[in-house]
């Protein structure tokens, strides 16, 4: 029977380099964007009223939010895998659960984006009012809130019971489901202890995951990340194509 650490070189989709790499960036990207928010009011009025005085830094900080929560999928997945190897179950509740969330944060993340466009377009007064009008509207993507609360925690006891993280690791995970839901969410110390301990949770176990096994050679790493670079390129101007 392999070890634990043996897993490491024989995991399955999306293998070891990508839920890695996901694994040690993803949690480090939701950090970051959040810190760059925190300095104003969570409340969507003021989240508004912040986008337009610094646009910049408020399309920054919600870009790397959104970065991180879509890179997120391949650690989910990646830690799935491990806690499967001995308790399915909680596997695969866990692993479902969190990543219906991850969809869920990707839709608000959509919304967050339209209503700054319509701070540029309507004016900041006319956005707020939009805003506030449709803010209870019913969509579909909100049956998955539940998903967003309770997923982490199902996760972090299945890392628990599988041994796939240590309790400091587990109570970490956890502390993810007081990650605030919703549209035009500010950041606040809540949210920071979150993906702080986001970061506690997976980025140990994203280095072991990469430091286990040899590196490729030379000719191939090289050739992958100049790959990967132009695909990433193209898809760049295919998406601004339209």
């Amino acid at each position: 029977m392999r070890t634990f650490e043996e897993d490491f070189g024989h995991l399955p989709f999306p293998g070891r380099w990508l839920g890695g790499i996901s694994l040690v960036l993803a949690p480090a990207l939701l950090l970051t964007g959040e810190l760059l928010k925190f300095r104003f009011d969570f409340f969507f009025p003021e989240q508004l009223r912040a986008y337009q005085t610094h646009p910049t830094l408020m399309f920054t900080a919600y870009s790397l939010f959104l970065a991180g929560n879509i890179l997120l999928w391949p650690a989910i997945v990646t830690l799935a895998n491990l806690i499967g190897r001995t308790k399915p179950v909680w596997a695969v509740w866990g692993g479902s659960l969190v990543l219906f969330g991850l969809f869920a944060r990707t839709f608000h993340s959509g919304i967050n984006h339209l209503a700054f466009q319509l701070v540029d377009i309507l004016s900041l007064p006319k956005a707020t009012a939009t805003m506030a009008q449709s803010y209870g509207a019913f969509h579909i993507v909100s049956t998955l809130s539940g998903a967003i609360l309770f997923g982490w925690a199902v996760l972090a006891v299945g890392a628990w019971l599988s041994g796939t993280l240590r309790p400091v690791g587990v109570v970490a995970l956890a502390m993810m489901s007081a990650l605030m839901i919703g549209v035009l969410k500010g950041g606040t110390v809540m949210s920071v202890i979150a993906t702080s301990c986001l970061c506690i949770a997976l980025v140990p176990l994203g280095v072991r995951v990469l430091a286990h096994g040899s590196m490729p050679p030379a000719r191939l790493f090289w050739g992958w990340l100049i790959f990967s670079s132009a695909v990433i390129g193209l898809f760049f101007f295919l998406g601004q194509a339209g």
